[in-house]
């Protein structure tokens, strides 16, 4: 079965930091561009870090400096580092690739912020 399934979500307090993952099953995410996305509530699910097959990473600006995407690939998983957190970044977290040209979407991990 082909599947992402992140974890790693939870409470944290503002200026905190929290580390998900994004397990793989039935693909190899090194030889994909692997994004991950985050919804907040009454807002739109947003992309704002990838990382590319060789390893490259971009970011969208709001985020930048505070998150590192990284991978695994012998665990075939994706990570994101997230750190000085705020209550604006509450949200839930989605890891996500191309998969057989259809999104392939993880179940998503709960994010929240506050004190």
């Amino acid at each position: 079965q082909v599947q992402l399934v992140e974890s790693g979500g939870g409470l944290v307090q503002p200026g905190g930091s929290l580390r998900l993952s994004c397990a793989a099953s039935g693909i190899n995410i090194s030889l994909y561009t692997m994004h991950w996305y985050r919804q907040g509530p009454e807002n739109q699910r947003e992309l704002f870090a990838n990382i590319f097959s060789d390893g490259a990473t971009n970011y969208l600006d709001a985020v930048k400096g505070r998150f590192t995407v990284s991978r695994d690939n012998a665990k075939n998983t994706m990570y994101l580092q997230m750190n000085d957190l705020k209550p604006e970044y509450t949200a839930v977290y989605y890891c996500d690739t191309v998969y057989e040209t259809q999104n392939l979407w993880g179940q998503g991990t709960q994010v929240t912020v506050s004190s």
